[in-house]
């Protein structure tokens, strides 16, 4: 059973930390957890630092029932103009959540649109309740996905779907962002934090390095060719043989117990 070590909220964000997993609840249930500059702030002025904190090996990144995030905050944002948002370099902070290194596991109920569907997909797994709805809608407001969207979107589903989610702003229920290859796994509503969060204590329980490095080899899949992804595999796959949890782990398994990790 998960026992909290730890609870935080600030105006937007609600953050509880279990032993190794921390989940982090996006908290504008008022706006449909919409994007705004006053949860990017506290977002990453409080999740960032968590990758540096050595208990925390896994992040689950949920919003309420009704809604992941349906999307950046239209009213914020109608006021902007040009200049303004390319000197302040608009939306691009957000990348720094995906280059997070430790695995993040977006748990979907309800919508995820527009930065919503954009923010669950800078995490390297999706779970969503069967409620779930994706999409890209931004050409229905003038303009288009603005924070990865059409690029990573693109590389999960494939341009025939993407094409249709981002041209004609239709949503994606979460059977068929399961078969597209969007989502992990579908869950019922009622056990979707449940489930990702045993998922991420899963991930949480093996070596910090490893699973470090394995996702990053994954992630690097979608950017390199193959010579060069093999390359870069084989070469943190060797490096893993410098590390205590890969000597106990062999032990372990040969030992016929369960490892002892300690992310050294």
């Amino acid at each position: 059973k998960l026992i909290i070590r730890n609870f935080t909220m600030t105006q937007c964000i609600k953050i509880k930390h279990y032993n190794k997993v921390v989940l982090v609840t996006l908290n504008r249930p008022e706006a449909l957890n919409a994007l705004n500059d006053e949860l990017r702030n506290e977002f990453l002025d409080k999740v960032l630092p968590l990758e540096k904190n050595s208990n925390t090996q896994c992040i689950v990144l949920t919003g309420s029932e009704k809604a992941f995030a349906a999307g950046a905050d239209i009213k914020e944002m109608s006021t902007k103009n040009y200049m303004e948002n390319y000197y302040n370099d608009m939306l691009s902070d957000w990348e720094k959540f995906s280059k997070m290194r430790i695995p993040k596991i977006a748990a979907v109920n309800g919508f995820a649109l527009g930065g919503g569907c954009e923010l669950a997909m800078m995490c390297d797994l999706i779970i969503a309740g069967k409620s779930a709805k994706f999409g890209q809608p931004e050409i229905k407001v003038g303009v288009i996905p603005g924070m990865g969207g059409s690029q990573r979107l693109t590389k999960i589903i494939g341009k025939s779907k993407a094409m249709d989610m981002i041209l004609t702003g239709r949503m994606m229920n979460a059977d068929e962002a399961e078969r597209s290859g969007l989502v992990t796994r579908v869950i019922e509503d009622d056990n979707l934090i449940e489930e990702a969060l045993s998922m991420a204590t899963t991930i949480a329980s093996y070596g910090k390095a490893s699973v470090m490095m394995a996702r990053e080899t994954v992630d690097r899949a979608l950017e390199l060719g193959l010579t060069e992804g093999l390359l870069f595999e084989k070469r943190l796959f060797l490096s893993l043989f410098s590390t205590f949890d890969q000597k106990e782990g062999m032990k372990a398994f040969m030992e016929k117990r369960p490892p002892k990790f300690t992310g050294e």
